[in-house]
């Protein structure tokens, strides 16, 4: 089955480079992987410390393996960290991350790329975040008897993995030394397909998003609108989220303001907002902080959502109304927002624990979110409730950070000088 495996890597490669020609991100894939082995050897080179290589598909993983990250940045100063990227969302974003030594894009995975990658690096622990495995450097790492594990990781009968095509991603699952699952019934998935080398942990979203609504970091320039209205933030929005958002903008009142911060910022997205709300918005950027005389404001910028979060009353939480599904409930919930998201969620165990929890609802459309909305304005004792529930319910769930850690010390997989 591995010459499907490297089929489908090659028909993927192709079509990105199509995409290049016309899409930025997929020139961004393309362009940051060019001489990208040599530069890795360059930077490398001098290296004399031990490394450990965490690896993230994009932005949500990042958030993810972060807190380990920043807890062996803290606790054994004396590691090199390599962090690297599938994606030019991960990368582009986090490229100067001052938690690591190197970032880096991942090459292409094949055998001749990982052998260079791995001679390179030369990790002495490498750790993968949620699901971005891929078969060629988890076969090198375990030829070289380096540890891997993969952390946050969440498992579903329909996956490949349970399925009888799924054979090389059966071999990738046991090429890792250890998983650490969200749930028991993960934890069965892998029992079920002979994987033992299997412990719950949680999700170390609970403890990123904990330990940054703990330091209360503010906005000073959201401070004063914030005293003057009440906020409806908007997170991570997509062109259908922004839709349902100018259906219901008319519902609000005079004393709300509207905050749009979208997955994408680049130039198309932030003007086809603004020719959706048109009259009525005002770029971040071209804000002055004396007056937003405008109802709605948009993020044209990035890296402030889950600061935000904490100023507004309700959260719309983007994605859940497309195919992608919805972004970081989380962020919104640690602050105690009332959270509403579109019902494309049924991946993310968190947002469906959210609703059960009370502290968040599920709207398919306008209609639905316009109903949560009145209830919200109507009904203080409601909303005071939702932000209860949302508080508590993130409040419960941290803690997955720790275990991770004590069981890489147990293994002495982490080391002190």
């Amino acid at each position: 089955m591995l010459y499907l495996y490297r089929f489908s890597i090659l028909l993927y490669l192709l079509a990105v480079r199509y995409a290049a020609l016309f899409k930025p991100k997929a020139k961004l894939f393309i362009e940051g992987r060019k001489g990208l082995l040599l530069k890795i050897k360059a930077q490398m080179g001098q290296e004399t410390r031990p490394r450990i290589w965490m690896h993230c598909a994009s932005l949500g993983e990042f958030e993810q393996g972060r807190p380990i990250l920043e807890y062996i940045r803290e606790q054994y100063p004396h590691y090199a960290i390599v962090l690297s990227f599938f994606s030019p969302s991960g990368y582009q974003v986090h490229k100067k991350y001052k938690g690591a030594d190197y970032v880096f894009y991942l090459p292409i995975d094949s055998a001749s790329n990982a052998q260079q990658f791995i001679l390179n690096v030369q990790p002495s622990l490498a750790i993968f975040v949620k699901y971005d495995l891929w078969y060629y450097y988890l076969r090198e790492l375990h030829t070289k008897s380096i540890p891997s594990i993969l952390v946050d990781a969440i498992f579903r009968p329909s996956q490949g993995f349970f399925k009888w095509y799924g054979a090389v991603q059966r071999k990738m699952v046991h090429l890792l030394s250890h998983i650490f699952v969200q749930n028991e019934h993960s934890l069965q998935l892998l029992h079920s397909i002979g994987m033992e080398q299997v412990s719950i942990a949680g999700d170390t979203r609970f403890d990123r998003v904990l330990s940054v609504a703990n330091r209360v970091e503010s906005i000073e320039k959201i401070e004063h609108i914030a005293e003057q209205y009440q906020l409806l933030i908007a997170g991570s929005t997509w062109a259908e989220d922004e839709q349902l958002l100018a259906d219901i903008l008319p519902q609000l009142p005079a004393n709300w303001k509207l905050i749009i911060v979208p997955h994408e910022v680049d130039e198309q997205r932030i003007s086809s907002i603004e020719k959706l709300f048109e009259g009525k918005i005002k770029r971040w950027s071209s804000w002055d902080e004396q007056t937003l005389d405008k109802q709605v404001l948009v993020l044209d910028t990035i890296g402030l959502l889950l600061k935000l979060y904490r100023y507004g009353s309700i959260a719309w939480i983007g994605g859940g109304l497309g195919s992608g599904g919805v972004h970081n409930v989380l962020e919104a919930a640690v602050y105690g927002q009332a959270c509403a998201f579109g019902p494309v969620h049924d991946k993310y165990q968190e947002a469906i624990e959210l609703i059960e929890s009370g502290g968040a609802v599920c709207c398919a459309d306008s209609k639905e979110f316009s109903a949560f909305l009145q209830k919200i304005l109507q009904d203080k004792n409601y909303q005071e409730q939702c932000s209860l529930a949302a508080k508590n319910y993130v409040a419960s769930k941290g803690g997955a950070t720790p275990k991770i850690i004590d069981y890489l010390e147990a293994k002495n997989w982490l080391s002190t000088l």
